[in-house]
């Protein structure tokens, strides 16, 4: 039986205590967590990081509400946004597991409605994959629209082809909720929430929920804007989405239909592509069966396919840059030398970033899940700073050497 990792006694400059357990070989990581409030202004954040199958950190520390003077807890959770979608193609995968469904199957052959308009050849591997030709709906969504499940997959049923399906790769950043749930919800006679929570939530233990129940809404830390100083307006996705209306990025970035990702109607939602509430612990724990063999919820074969590389282009039709995924999962993507935004993970390593810079990932060769919430959004489309300085520690405490190439080695 593992002995528990010790507890940490520590605190930062300002004399709150970092609470929590950390292994003495992953002490940068602790050093890290105390430079990003030190230096890069975190204001409330948790990391978690599962090594080999046993927690070795598992750190919180700053205010879960600066307004209240509430502190981050142990049990604080906070939305996640984008690192929803994987747990959301996690599901689906899990169904292809089972043989209830397979990459190839047309999705007209599950959700009739969708195969019109041009996307009568979207298979589901094109709907993890991001290449499925609805990255977004074109006309504005109506307001609280997002939280109307029927409203939303008839909407994204019925828009039109943005290129022939599997031909582009185009980030699905808020479709993907309906693109993948509602074929969770087609083939496993359930709700996405629901499937969620009955196969993967409970078995594992997991603080993770697509649809928060009116009773643990007292634990969520709001979420703070980015600082508009942060923001790269010079970058081709910022650029095309506050100067070329309806244009892709556009969309994405404002056609929410006035949707407060704070407010009581946005968390009790199913949102699988924005919604997820949870904490560093529960996405850790969420991918630590995937850094071991798969644990019970895939098979070693699909587990081996959820990892691979499935789509990657020069120029996603969305966020304007670079962008290696796997089939729902993000790859390690390395856009430092163009001026873009990166994730730097292991080569085979894969997980997902959210909007502001949380994260979670799975790395089946190092044994390794990670997972960093926070609610000071920073600017970025992937990781900034605070994000990837706590997977660099990890890395690094992992014995490896360096990321020059693109992916830690």
């Amino acid at each position: 039986m593992h002995k528990a990792a010790p507890e940490v006694h520590a605190e930062l400059a300002n004399g709150q205590a970092i609470s929590g357990i950390c292994e003495p070989e992953f002490a940068g990581v602790l050093k890290a967590f105390q430079a990003n409030f030190a230096e890069r202004k975190e204001v409330g954040a948790s990391v978690c990081i599962t090594h080999q199958g046993r927690t070795v950190v598992d750190l919180w520390s700053g205010f879960a509400n600066p307004e209240t003077a509430q502190l981050w807890s142990r049990d604080t959770v906070s939305i996640v946004y984008s690192c929803t979608k994987a747990a959301t193609a996690l599901c689906l995968h899990m169904l292809v597991d089972q043989g209830r469904v397979t990459y190839e199957t047309l999705v007209g052959d599950i959700w009739p409605e969708f195969a019109s308009g041009g996307k009568e050849a979207t298979t589901v591997g094109m709907m993890l994959a991001h290449t499925s030709p609805v990255p977004h709906v074109t006309d504005p969504i109506k307001p609280g629209g997002l939280a109307d499940w029927d409203y939303m997959t008839a909407r994204v049923a019925a828009e039109p082809a943005h290129w022939v399906p599997g031909t582009r790769q185009g980030y699905h950043g808020v479709t993907y909720a309906w693109t993948v749930g509602q074929l969770v919800r087609l083939v496993s006679g359930l709700p996405l929430g629901a499937f969620f929570q009955q196969h993967v939530a409970a078995p594992i233990g997991l603080d993770f929920h697509i649809g928060l129940p009116q009773s643990e809404e007292v634990r969520v830390a709001p979420m703070i804007a980015p600082d508009p100083a942060e923001v790269n307006f010079s970058s081709a996705f910022f650029r095309a989405a506050t100067t070329q209306p309806g244009s892709l990025p556009n969309l994405f970035l404002t056609n929410l239909g006035g949707a407060d990702f704070n407010s009581r109607e946005i968390h009790a939602a199913e949102i699988g592509s924005a919604n997820g509430i949870t904490n560093a612990r529960g996405l850790a724990q969420m991918y630590a069966p995937l850094a071991n063999g798969g644990g019970g919820l895939v098979s070693a074969d699909t587990l081996h396919r959820m990892g691979r590389v499935s789509a990657a282009t020069h120029n996603d039709a969305v966020i304007c840059q670079p962008m290696r995924f796997a089939m729902g999962f993000m790859m390690s993507t390395d856009n430092r030398r163009s001026g873009g935004d990166s994730l730097i993970l292991g080569e085979t390593a894969f997980g997902h970033v959210g909007m502001g810079g949380s994260v979670g990932f799975a790395d089946p060769v190092q044994g390794l899940s990670f997972g960093y919430t926070m609610n000071r959004m920073g600017a970025g489309i992937l990781l900034n700073a605070r994000g990837q300085s706590l997977v660099d520690a990890a890395y690094r405490a992992a014995g490896l050497k360096s990321n020059a190439s693109g992916a830690w080695r």
